[in-house]
């Protein structure tokens, strides 16, 4: 039987921040995000998420295995063929994912507006 713990955020030694650091990465939450769609194929991903080089996807990949939020299956074909999709707890995480990403897309053109007027700011 597992013993149930508190977590607090913002205490240092929280393990729950190595978790938030993970999912903070753009890398993990447009690997999230794709697979919300469906299981999807290594190679499918890797054309998918522009600019994800194959040893950032594989490391991407394994921690969000570890983390229990991706299930990872290999079919016996010939070539072998890795596929990867949502686990339940993944799928807890869908709508949040969803949110943040495409609230970066939404909004780019404020920020950009923001970031400019920072940086001419900074400048006088």
């Amino acid at each position: 039987m597992s013993e149930r713990f508190t977590y607090d955020i913002y205490n240092d030694c929280c393990p729950a921040r190595e978790v938030l650091g993970r999912l903070a990465d753009k890398w993990a939450l447009l690997i999230l995000d794709r697979l919300e769609q469906g299981p999807v194929r290594f190679n499918s991903l890797r054309r998918d998420i522009q600019g994800i080089s194959q040893k950032m996807l594989t490391q991407s990949l394994r921690r969000l295995e570890r983390d229990g939020l991706v299930h990872r299956e290999v079919q016996p074909t010939v070539p072998v063929t890795v596929e990867y999709s949502l686990t339940r707890l993944g799928q807890t995480l869908t709508e949040t994912v969803t949110v943040l990403t495409h609230w970066a897309e939404h909004n780019m053109n404020a920020i950009i507006a923001a970031q400019t007027a920072y940086d001419e700011a900074q400048q006088a």
